[in-house]
């Protein structure tokens, strides 16, 4: 029998990709998404008619915050495995709508160590960010360095998820392992991250507000980099009780750069308003990723000079959802 894997967030844009992957290779997979509407909705709606379109796909449109809800799926089904993917995501929205972060990122992620540990599953892989490492200044981040600093409420909630499955791995024995993800970007990718609102500004000859001055500097992951590595962390044998890991590119580019191969792509140039480094933000972000090349196999293939292309042409061939 094919192992049954639940992955929370398969409407959103990892969730999809990973789901898309594990599918294709036979599992079963049970997909659970609420459907909000921090994003176009018509974006989730797209991804996942996609996923229903795969027989040993199975789809639940429930809050996650809900125990009750998510406890039903569980107990309709035989579970190996967790990948906790859903999150209210965005560092500068967490300034604007504080209570979406604690009820979507600190209670539903509790009810999911709770499922986990009453359901016996062997291992829960959730989702963290490289927001944890706030204001830190040394680079490369590494899994090693004290995340004491958060700077935004999204990473404080982030961090927050990695002590608690701490907890629950030291008192019930659950298996967890945290990814800290880094600037992920690919085709279906998120309209509200920095590569899709430049490209939809620039393809409409508007104009595009570029932060700190344009002295930003981020390690772009491409997303079939990101699911090689949750998936490393979903089947690796000989991982810890507690484990978290830095998934990234172990490259940090500049922001102007990106801007670059995405006005080559697209044929035109963007007007450019500068602007000082936003409440929340960090000037750069660099992964260490030697953890993960040593317990995961994790080995990133796609630099930017690739990776973006690929996001535009699939941004040109998809007008009815990036309109």
């Amino acid at each position: 029998m094919n192992k049954t894997i639940v992955i929370t967030g398969t409407a959103g844009f990892i969730g999809f990709h990973l789901a898309k992957k594990l599918l294709l290779e036979g599992f079963n997979v049970i997909g659970i998404d609420n459907f909000n509407d921090y994003y176009n909705p018509k974006v989730k709606e797209a991804r996942s008619k996609i996923l229903r379109d795969c027989q040993n796909f199975k789809e639940f449109r429930i809050n996650i915050e809900d125990f009750e809800a998510i406890q039903k799926v569980f107990d309709s089904f035989s579970v190996e495995v967790v990948c906790h993917l859903a999150a209210q995501a965005g560092v500068r929205y967490s300034l604007i709508n504080p209570f979406a972060y604690e009820k979507s990122n600190i209670s539903a992620f509790l009810n999911i160590l709770e499922i986990v540990r009453h359901k016996k599953i062997k291992r829960l892989v959730y989702a963290s960010s490289s927001s944890v490492y706030g204001g830190l200044t040394k680079l490369p981040f590494s899994e090693k360095d004290r995340v004491d600093t958060p700077i935004s409420l999204y990473a404080a909630t982030k961090k927050a998820n990695e002590l608690m499955a701490h907890c629950y791995s030291h008192l019930y024995g659950i298996q967890t392992i945290g990814l800290r993800f880094f600037t992920v970007y690919g085709p279906w990718g998120r309209p509200d991250m920095a590569m899709w609102i430049f490209a939809s500004a620039i393809s409409k000859g508007r104009k595009i507000q570029v932060f700190n001055n344009g002295k930003m500097k981020r390690d772009f992951t491409y997303i079939d980099d990101i699911i090689d590595g949750t998936c490393s962390a979903i089947f690796a044998e000989g991982l810890g009780q507690y484990e978290v890991f830095n998934l990234g590119n172990h490259r940090s580019e500049e922001i102007m750069d990106m801007i670059k191969i995405i006005e080559n792509e697209l044929g035109k140039k963007a007007e450019i308003e500068f602007l000082p480094l936003q409440p929340g933000d960090v000037p750069e972000t660099y992964a260490d990723i030697s953890n993960a090349q040593k317990k995961l196999s994790f080995s990133p293939k796609i630099p930017i000079s690739k990776g973006i292309p690929k996001f535009i042409s699939w941004f040109k061939g998809h007008p009815e959802i990036v309109q």
